[in-house]
């Protein structure tokens, strides 16, 4: 199977907060053959275990969750109404084909007011999630039967190759849980100096809770977390809005709206990239916050953690689209940290 191939089932396979349960699945697949030990933790995050030389725990984050829907309401015509899972950028969701996935899964259409028939004030303002509905093309008694309140929804969308670039939907943070199979295939057989536990955290989009979860019970000394990141660089775009830049490299997280990385991961993160010729940028994220932040605060001392980013256009809509030369340094990024890290002065300077 190809990268490609690989990325394209992770990426379509549904999964929002709380209801992981067929990319868990696909998951503890992937893995089971690259690491020590598997096992599923409370909450239902992925833990693969690879023993180091010195059992010192290093946690690897990449949360399998995407952002998506729970119906809410069912009307009598058949509509369906819907709360949002994780955060969206509403005006992207008009026209678009869903999956309501229900006793069976059903194809669905978010519907709004059109603007024919809008006054002139709503058709300057931006749509609202409440004005959503879910218009399935059934008969009232055939959705009923199909589908209950409490059903979740995800995008339909296909994973494509378009120029040098990945493009389709939850590749925040599908692209990440790739990247983390990617590193642990590159990995099976190598020493490694410390523990390290591979962790495909749960209802990330949603507070940051499976990681907050798994760095309580794993206690590790150090972090790692993969994650998206803007990427704003398009026409209308200042310099310093762009957060990152598509093509420039995986991107060294120094900060985001949850964390300020630790400045000794951060300057290690710069040399081992440095020292394999790995293109890097650097990423100030000013809002949003990542699982980075659960693993620096939860365990018992804490960790000394940082984030390897993947710039990303269109964070939180339809689709979303990465760079294939990002999303490799990035696997190169992480394997040269994981082999490294005892080879740092990790004293306070």
């Amino acid at each position: 199977m190809t990268d490609f191939e690989i990325l394209k089932k992770i990426s379509e396979c549904p999964g929002v907060p709380g209801y992981e349960q067929a990319i868990r699945k696909m998951i503890i697949a992937e893995i089971t053959d690259l690491v020590d030990e598997v096992y599923v933790d409370s909450m239902g995050s992925v833990i693969g275990k690879r023993k180091g030389k010195e059992a010192k725990a290093v946690m690897v984050t990449a949360h399998m969750d995407e952002i998506g829907f729970m119906v809410s309401h069912i009307d009598d015509q058949g509509f369906i109404k819907f709360q949002p899972l994780g955060g969206f950028d509403p005006k992207t969701l008009t026209s678009q084909r869903v999956i309501v996935h229900g006793r069976e899964d059903v194809i669905g259409v978010m519907g709004t007011k059109p603007i024919h028939i809008m006054s002139p004030e709503d058709r300057n303002k931006a749509p609202k999630i409440e004005d959503y509905f879910i218009d399935t093309g059934l008969k009232p008694e055939e959705v009923k039967a199909k589908i209950r309140v409490g059903d979740t929804i995800t995008r339909e969308r296909e994973l494509i190759l378009m120029g040098d670039c990945y493009n389709g939907k939850s590749l925040d943070n599908r692209v990440s849980v790739f990247i983390l199979i990617q590193c642990l295939r590159a990995l099976k057989g190598r020493e490694l100096p410390y523990d390290v536990y591979a962790v495909f955290t749960v209802q990330e989009e949603v507070g940051l809770r499976g990681a907050i979860n798994a760095a309580g019970h794993i206690d590790p000394a150090f972090g790692f977390n993969l994650d998206v990141t803007i990427a704003y660089d398009v026409p209308g775009s200042q310099p310093h809005e762009n957060v990152t830049q598509l093509g420039k490299g995986t991107a060294i997280k120094i900060l985001d709206g949850s964390v300020i990385c630790d400045y000794r991961m951060v300057s290690f993160l710069k040399e081992a990239a440095d020292a394999q010729g790995i293109k890097w940028q650097n990423e100030i994220l000013p809002a949003g916050g990542t699982d980075t932040a659960a693993i620096q605060k939860f365990g018992k001392m804490g960790a000394i953690t940082g984030g390897i980013s993947i710039p990303l256009r269109n964070m939180h809509q339809v689709i979303e689209t990465v760079h294939i030369d990002d999303v490799n340094a990035s696997i190169e990024l992480l394997k040269q940290a994981l082999t490294t890290l005892d080879q740092y002065d990790w004293s306070f300077v």
